[in-house]
């Protein structure tokens, strides 16, 4: 039964002030890019890397919103990279001829970058009230790895190396 592999949802009376701000800048990391300078949001993914690192143990609220905002932002990240290593390579190039499939993948990759602002955004408010929001995919991977109970987490025995004094 699922209910017995997961630990229970906090739910948003639960959630600290402390928490909340926490699970929201995750999703804020999109603007890492944008605070830098850059046009696409390549940085975002670095970003969002090293928040995880810093705040993977903060809670499991926090954790499941962390992984969540860094792994939606992976196949962004790839598509941006592809377009700005096809438009290099074009620039570079003696033809310099922009085909009408760079410009379809062009405009793929602007409504996905809009859709990932947009899903990002709703994800820091939902976030910020204590919520949980799910990502298509990506949700149910996060809450899988935020959420699952594990033999070490508590879910099993428990071999204790360090004990009180007798």
């Amino acid at each position: 039964m699922e209910s017995e592999k997961y630990h229970p949802l906090p739910q948003p009376d639960e959630v600290s002030k402390r928490e909340r701000d926490d699970a929201m800048g995750a999703y804020l990391m999109m603007f890492a890019a944008l605070a830098a300078g850059l046009p696409l949001p390549m940085l975002n993914l670095i970003a969002s890397v090293i928040y995880y690192s810093v705040n993977k143990n903060k809670g499991r609220f926090v954790k499941f919103h962390c992984l969540q905002s860094l792994w939606s932002q992976l196949p962004t990240t790839a598509l941006n990279i592809g377009l700005i290593s096809w438009t290099i390579r074009i620039l570079v190039s003696d033809d310099r001829f922009f085909t009408d499939t760079y410009k379809g993948y062009l405009a793929m990759v602007l409504i996905v970058n809009l859709l990932y602002f947009v899903f990002s955004i709703v994800g820091a408010v939902r976030a910020r009230q204590g919520r949980m929001y799910y990502f298509l995919f990506f949700g149910r991977l996060s809450y899988q790895s935020a959420f699952a109970i594990r033999e070490s987490s508590g879910g099993g025995t428990v071999i204790r190396e360090n004990l009180p004094p007798r």
